[in-house]
């Protein structure tokens, strides 16, 4: 069981089909950020339209604390998007592995683009910034 105030963070996957429901999604993650709102929802990115990082489609990123794990889980699937959710530890390849919860089919990941066990970058960005 991760702490309370445990980072996680989500890539909400699109295509070209399924754009408008993302973008629908990100509009309502963005809400919860209101103030009164959700305060363990941290950070929701903006839409990138390629590749990135390990990521190989489309997709924006959503920072949020483990208390709104399960909401966000469910807003996802309520939406019939992909993503994968994972907790921001010290080890990068393990968040996008052994520890991460894919909601739709898995994607295969470049790996070789994901920090070194002990340094993970994710941490560091947590709250502030895209790719």
């Amino acid at each position: 069981m991760m702490a309370d105030d445990a980072p996680y963070h989500a890539p909400v996957y699109f295509t070209g089909a399924d754009r408008t429901a993302a973008s629908t999604l990100r509009d309502r993650f963005a809400a919860l950020m209101a103030p009164g709102s959700n305060p363990a929802i941290i950070f929701v990115g903006s839409m990138v339209e390629g590749p990135v990082g390990p990521h190989p489609l489309p997709q924006y990123e959503i920072h949020f604390l483990a208390p709104a794990r399960d909401g966000v889980i469910a807003l996802i699937e309520q939406a019939g998007l992909r993503a994968l959710i994972h907790p921001l530890t010290d080890d990068d390849l393990a968040d996008h592995t052994t520890l991460g919860h894919w909601i739709g089919p898995p994607l295969v990941l470049d790996q070789s683009v994901l920090d070194p066990p002990g340094f993970n970058q994710g941490v560091a960005r947590f709250g502030k910034s895209d790719f």
